[in-house]
């Protein structure tokens, strides 16, 4: 039979709410009183029931994780690192998808608010005004995304986007295309930013060819503008834009890299399994969330959780078969 807390006390010769003090809050309980509780918790092998002590101590045991697009191979993988760490803790994870909504993130948030001690924010889309909002509600850790004195957990964009740049350029190209992804990305918006910086320091030409969806069928879509464009390379938002064009670029029978080479961002385990293999910046997936988990519980755990703090994460460029010298421009 499991032993109970009434078989605890009745062992230190205490009440049943003394244990539950002594093991919650033992601050709270006078260290003889406190240390016959110990003993007896000892003798009997009693095993605290986590649930009753998160409502005495007001904490679920649980964090939320709120990502834009489950299907975009990038979060899963982010997904499984948060999960991973949290284990490490004895902490669940609730997922929510936002479907690249900000008003779904933000009720997400809020509905997620009394069912979880915290929440990972993931490249959220909302304004600056409404995560402003949110904050105080629950402790919150954006990933992928800065603002203000929010935690955040981010990659390095502009080492990324430097390190693309100076390989297209080393190659001969000089006339380089960028797909971006939505207008509410802040990633989106700092790697516009980094590359038309480094576009000028290796006086490239940089031709902006538009916004698109962050999906395959975006990079479809963009695919026929960025030939137009008379550009011999092109880098694009994320992986699966870029897959998106490769895929239009066969079918119009357009050779890759010979006649236009391509770079993503992100690193997905699905560029490397493409005919070619795509170059891509990589982000440290997995180790986004483990590290994100990290700084959350930190926050939940600080006497001052005001203090703005930020992790920075190095990003890799992959150098793959879908890069190679400039080819001949219709």
């Amino acid at each position: 039979m499991a032993v109970t807390i009434k078989d605890v006390a009745k062992l230190a010769g205490v009440s049943p709410a003394t244990v539950s003090r002594a093991l919650s809050m033992p601050d709270l309980v006078r260290p003889p009183t406190r240390e016959k509780v110990q003993r007896a918790v000892a003798e009997l092998g009693y095993q605290p029931n986590p649930t009753a002590q998160g409502l005495v101590l007001g904490r679920t045991g649980n964090l939320g994780l709120i990502v834009p697009d489950l299907t975009n191979p990038f979060f899963p993988a982010v997904v499984k690192g948060v999960q991973t760490r949290a284990r490490d803790f004895e902490y669940s994870v609730f997922l929510a998808d936002a479907n690249e909504d900000p008003v779904e993130e933000a009720a997400l948030v809020r509905a997620l608010t009394k069912q979880v001690d915290g929440i990972l924010l993931c490249a959220p889309r909302m304004s600056e005004d409404d995560l402003r909002a949110l904050v105080g509600a629950t402790p919150l850790v954006l990933i992928n995304r800065r603002s203000g004195r929010i935690p955040a957990v981010t990659i390095d964009n502009l080492a990324g986007v430097r390190q693309a740049v100076s390989h297209l350029a080393a190659l001969g190209h000089r006339r380089v295309a960028y797909v971006a992804g939505p207008r509410a990305s802040w990633s989106n918006r700092e790697r516009v930013r980094a590359l038309r910086g480094a576009a000028a320091a290796q006086e490239v030409d940089l031709v902006e060819v538009g916004t698109v969806a962050p999906q395959f069928a975006g990079g479809v879509a963009a695919a026929d503008l960025v030939l137009a464009a008379g550009v011999t390379a092109v880098m694009a938002y994320n992986d699966l834009i870029a897959l998106g064009m490769l895929s239009r670029f066969t079918d119009r029978g357009i050779d890759v890299p010979g006649q236009i080479s391509i770079i993503g961002f992100d690193g997905i385990a699905m560029a490397e399994m493409v005919s070619p293999p795509l170059t891509t910046v990589a982000q440290p997936q997995d180790q986004i969330g483990r590290v994100g988990v990290d700084l959350l519980l930190e926050i939940m755990r600080s006497e001052d959780p005001a203090v703005a703090r930020r992790r920075e994460l190095p990003a890799q460029l992959m150098v793959r078969g879908s890069t190679g010298v400039p080819g001949p421009v219709d």
